[in-house]
């Protein structure tokens, strides 16, 4: 049975069998490949965390975590009324629903919490799937900055900007 929940620190292990492999392939997030763990339960996962908005979600699927979502408004002061998230989703849980169902979480938990849009800051261009999964979920492209990010085998590339309304 698939739920997601709130992250807790005994689920770090789990979260970084996910993560390690995205941060060594450098495909998709502007993370230094050769992070450490230490580094990316900082980013990802913090114990006392600087941004108080941060909130961390699991999906669980028959018990194993194969999903994470972060939560968090996308600036301070003026602009705490925009949410962001990043997520991660286990590479042999690919293509099964992971991160639509984490995508509805979060963004039900963003209306919750009061936010009144969403915004994706550094959406990878050649993340064909993700920017897929997005569109379908009426995000839109409303920016590209070419050149952005070094992928590791296509070369420079665009990030795009990606925002909807809650």
């Amino acid at each position: 049975m698939r739920s997601v929940r709130t992250a807790v620190p005994g689920d770090w292990a789990a979260i970084w069998r996910i993560m390690e492999p995205v941060v060594r392939a450098g495909e998709t997030y502007c993370w230094d490949p050769g992070m450490d763990q230490k580094a990316a339960r900082s980013e990802w996962l913090p114990e006392a965390p600087l941004d108080t908005t941060l909130c961390v979600y699991v999906a669980v699927d028959d018990g194993v975590v194969v999903g994470t979502v972060q939560l968090h408004a996308n600036r301070g002061g003026n602009g705490n009324h925009v949410a962001n998230a990043s997520f991660l989703v286990a590479g042999d849980a690919g293509g099964k629903g992971i991160a639509r169902h984490l995508a509805d979480h979060v963004m039900t938990e963003a209306r919750g919490q009061g936010y009144e849009s969403m915004q994706f800051n550094a959406v990878v261009q050649t993340n064909e799937r993700a920017v897929a999964l997005w569109r379908s979920l009426e995000f839109e492209v409303i920016g590209t900055v070419p050149g952005a990010f070094r992928h590791p085998v296509q070369g420079p590339t665009g990030l795009h900007i990606m925002f909807r309304r809650l």
